[in-house]
């Protein structure tokens, strides 16, 4: 698959006579196990279910290639598409209309043709949350620091706040975005209820994470693309639970580190299976079941 920059289309894909096609759009995903689980529990359900990857990186597209990918595989009949890292709120002005969770989150991960529309579905948030309360029993609750504040992150600290979280501190490498996420969660506590005040920028990470409870990385660094550490380990202690939303490789360097000084850890497999959950009924119509999701992507 090609898309032609002069025409503005994408090259015709292999016949193929599905009743259902969706597909993931990102950068580095060719470990991802999206295909895996939405094609096999299709199967387990008697659909004919294609899904397919949509690599810019391999493709060797620009990221402003995004608007006319999606709208030729509308053309094309697909039903709809996972989006991940970068394009999480890039895809947003590609699309018709959003949900209210994504509106209020501001970014999007699952993408549903809808008749002439393109709607914008977020299922990260619920797909953490669900992850989180399997995971980790009885986490401490009171201080979290989360590293990252891109589309991942705005959907991450939704779920924490409303998981319960009394004080939530962001940081990320560009501080601007910590910054905007800071002031939209503010506000969007406020009229939800939380404690507005307790939403900040975290300037001085090794002092937040030395009150806190937990940390989460919701970046991509620790992927197979992005090696390495968002924090430093000496900063990691036996009382911290420690959450990634990485989950290829299957264990990061982050989770490793925090094993081996005794953290509580929460990888990021959970929340792949649970938002993928969600997203196959969005795009399927189809009611998965969360245990076969999660048997589809162990194998």
């Amino acid at each position: 698959m090609k898309l032609n920059k002069a025409t503005g289309t994408v090259t015709a894909l292999p016949q193929i006579s599905p009743d259902l096609r969706a597909g993931l759009i990102g950068r580095g995903i060719q470990q991802s196990r999206s295909p895996r689980m939405h094609v096999a529990e299709g199967t387990r359900l008697g659909l004919s279910y294609d899904y397919r990857l949509f690599d810019f990186d391999t493709l060797n597209l620009n990221d402003s290639d995004l608007p006319d990918l999606i709208a030729n595989l509308r053309l094309e009949g697909f039903s709809g598409l996972n989006i991940t890292h970068p394009f999480k709120e890039r895809v947003i002005p590609a699309l018709d209309r959003l949900s209210a969770d994504a509106r209020a989150i501001g970014a999007v991960n699952t993408v549903v043709f809808d008749g002439d529309e393109a709607v914008g579905y977020n299922t990260d948030w619920w797909g953490f949350a669900e992850s989180f309360k399997r995971d980790l029993v009885d986490p401490e609750l009171n201080s979290v620091v989360m590293i990252g504040a891109g589309g991942a992150g705005m959907a991450v600290a939704t779920a924490l706040l409303k998981l319960g979280v009394q004080r939530l501190s962001i940081a990320d490498t560009q501080p601007d975005k910590a910054i905007r996420l800071v002031d939209k969660l503010r506000a969007e506590a406020l009229q939800a209820g939380f404690k507005a005040q307790d939403i900040t920028v975290a300037t001085d990470i090794e002092a937040e994470i030395a009150t806190a409870n937990g940390i989460v990385n919701a970046t991509p660094v620790g992927m197979a693309k992005y090696p390495g550490i968002p924090v430093d380990i000496v900063w990691l202690r036996p009382d911290l639970w420690v959450a990634d939303i990485i989950y290829f490789p299957a264990e990061t360097e982050l989770l490793r580190a925090a094993k081996s000084r005794g953290c509580r850890v929460m990888p990021g497999a959970g929340m792949a299976i649970y938002q993928a959950v969600m997203a196959f009924e969005l795009i399927t119509g189809a009611a998965p079941d969360p245990i076969a999701m999660a048997r589809h992507f162990e194998t």
